[in-house]
């Protein structure tokens, strides 16, 4: 295959330069890198007077039927146009050896950039973004790439990336994939996947400055590990350069043991990494960059079912009942989200936010729009489910129960002496971006929600692998928090750094002894109702532990025991506004919400 032309005499008579090799017209001048499939060189084309790429198989195609199983997937891929992906300036054959020269333009492997240091995190999910583009574009097109290489991405000099070498290892032992038989589909499906998990080696690579499991080929880093291997591939907590805990996730899950985890294709993958990298983004990022356009369109939620029976209900009505026109609306959470974003975001409009506090009952949200506000509110609401499919729509349902059922419980086991609306509310709105996601990202919230579901053992006797916490099933499928999205929507409506405070939930790492103000102790009854509720959700075997752990948590800051906490969870539900509200306070005119931070009834 190679050619080697003598060197001419040197004048220097301890030295001799090396010897210049050739493979047909082309110059060799360095090995790019090399893997078990495929090897990649910097070539002199004498003909065009440049410098390409030349990727070659680590395998000869003698036979005319081999040399047309290669040629047809590898011309298929040469006719795609797309930024991300190399261009093939000629494909041909010398000495049965096929090869594919690409067109480098001002750029260098992605080998060649990475140093011990590894790469800065929005740098490196930056490229691998690009990268996944092409594969994506690619794979939608029927072409896998099957070797993928940190040598085989050129990287230009304004950070552009290029993917060289798709099908140019040649088909995989597989069914014909010119049939159109399932096997065939399936075969390409396969390899597509694989493409994406060679993908997230390389991207751990990028990260930590080393190859994983120190095997620079990722095919051979991919053949040990499951279900082919035993290997695990995590990024290490000592790596060179910071990686936040949303990109930490998203890597992780690329390369996780089990193969369910892991991301199945290549817009998957580079969505998450696009949502933490927008949420990264100091200017026009952050957590609400991903909802902004849909909450426009869509409104942060659907009206629920049976609006069109509470719309007949408050016109019938008057402002002499705020307490019962209160309650209508807290049947509808979106109809409750509503009013508080309304008056919240009139505030902030108007600058009177650090006068008059946040508005946190629905109470004072129809004293302040009048009726006539809350029936424009009502009929502003999308109708039920908005653009949600019959599964979104179930999901979501079912979120909604669960979240009002926590609020209910967080109102009966409130301190005395607090506004019960506040604190149903607080547990609701601690629920925001939870919300927001199944409704505006239904098919990343089935995501989330399949991540966290345990593996079945794979054999009798094994323990099930747990699935991932919430946070982490967020990050590597959004690229960002639920929590965060939920914070973003609420302090978009105008709420108050106070109120934010109450509406982030107590971490289950910490535990509560005491109570700095009102404001600690409305965040602890809102969270104590929404870990009930995840208690509940638990197996009939490890509720009680879960259960008793919550009295541990907030019996004593909030009141109650654990028969204070049974009454709660099996109680019928109550009256939320004004239940227990002195009656002069059911009047349109009154404040009965709290002080900013108090929640306090006054």
């Amino acid at each position: 295959m190679l050619s080697a032309t003598p060197p001419a005499a040197s004048t220097d008579a301890g030295r001799a330069a090396a010897p210049v090799r050739h493979f047909g017209r082309f110059q060799l001048l360095r090995l790019l890198g090399k893997s078990e499939r495929t090897m990649a060189w910097l070539v002199a084309d004498p003909r065009h007077g440049q410098e390409l790429m030349l990727v070659l198989p680590r395998a000869a195609r003698p036979s005319t039927d081999a040399a047309e199983s290669w040629l047809q997937p590898v011309r298929k891929a040469a006719r795609l146009s797309h930024p991300h992906l190399a261009h093939a300036v000629e494909i041909g054959f010398q000495d049965h050896w096929p090869f594919v020269a690409y067109d480098l333009g001002d750029g260098s492997t992605l080998r060649d950039r990475l140093g011990r240091h590894g790469m800065a995190a929005p740098e490196a999910a930056q490229l691998a973004v690009q990268a996944l583009q092409g594969l994506a574009y690619a794979h939608e097109a029927g072409v896998a790439h099957r070797d993928l290489q940190p040598h085989l991405l050129i990287v230009g000099a304004q950070g552009a990336v290029r993917v060289a070498g798709l099908e140019v290892a040649g088909p995989d032992a597989t069914p014909d994939r010119g049939a159109a038989e399932p096997g065939a589909m399936r075969a390409q499906q396969d390899a597509s996947q694989r493409d994406v998990l060679a993908l997230g080696v390389v991207l751990h690579h990028a990260i930590v400055g080393r190859p994983a499991l120190d095997e620079p080929d990722v095919g051979q880093v991919i053949a040990r590990l499951p279900p082919l291997g035993r290997e695990l591939v995590r990024l290490p907590w000592d790596v060179p350069q910071p990686v936040p805990e949303p990109l930490r996730a998203i890597v992780n899950r690329a390369t996780d043991r089990q193969e369910r985890q892991r991301y199945r294709n290549a817009r998957t993958l580079a969505g998450a990494l696009d949502g933490w990298l927008r949420s990264d983004a100091a200017l026009g990022g952050g957590p609400l960059a991903l909802l902004a356009d849909r909450l426009r369109v869509a409104g942060a939620l659907p009206s629920q079912p049976g609006a069109a029976d509470r719309a007949a209900r408050l016109a019938l009505m008057d402002r002499r009942h705020t307490a019962e026109l209160a309650e209508i609306v807290l049947e509808d959470v979106a109809l409750a989200f509503e009013l508080l974003r309304a008056v919240n975001s009139a505030q902030v409009r108007g600058g009177q936010v650090s006068g008059n506090g946040a508005v946190l009952t629905v109470r004072r949200a129809i004293a302040m729009l009048g009726l006539d506000g809350v029936r424009r509110a009502a009929l502003a609401l999308r109708p039920w489910p908005g653009p949600l499919d019959e599964a979104g729509a179930a999901a979501l349902e079912q979120v909604i129960a669960r979240v009002k059922r926590a609020g209910r419980i967080a109102f009966d086991l409130r301190p005395p002496g607090y506004d019960g609306e506040v604190v149903y509310l607080i547990a609701l709105l601690q629920n925001l971006g939870r919300l927001v996601v199944h409704y505006h990202f239904p098919d990343e919230a089935q995501q989330i929600r399949r991540l966290m579901q345990p593996a079945p053992p794979a054999r009798a006797g094994d323990a099930e692998e747990p699935g991932m916490g919430e946070a982490d099933a967020a990050f590597a499928v959004l690229g960002t928090d639920i929590e965060g999205l939920g914070l973003a929507v609420a302090r978009l409506w105008g709420l108050d750094d106070d109120v934010l405070a109450m509406v982030r939930p107590l971490p289950l790492a910490t535990l509560p002894r005491s109570a700095d103000g009102d404001g600690d102790l409305l965040r602890a009854a809102a969270s104590c109702g929404n870990e009930v509720l995840d208690a509940l959700a638990l197996p009939a075997t490890r509720q009680a532990l879960a259960l008793n752990r919550v009295v541990q948590r907030y019996g004593r800051m909030l009141g109650f025991g654990a028969r204070e906490l049974q009454a709660a969870i099996q109680g019928q539900p109550r009256p939320i506004s004004a239940a227990t509200l002195p009656a002069e306070l059911d009047e349109p005119n009154a404040s009965s919400d709290a002080a900013p931070g108090s929640g306090r009834a006054r």
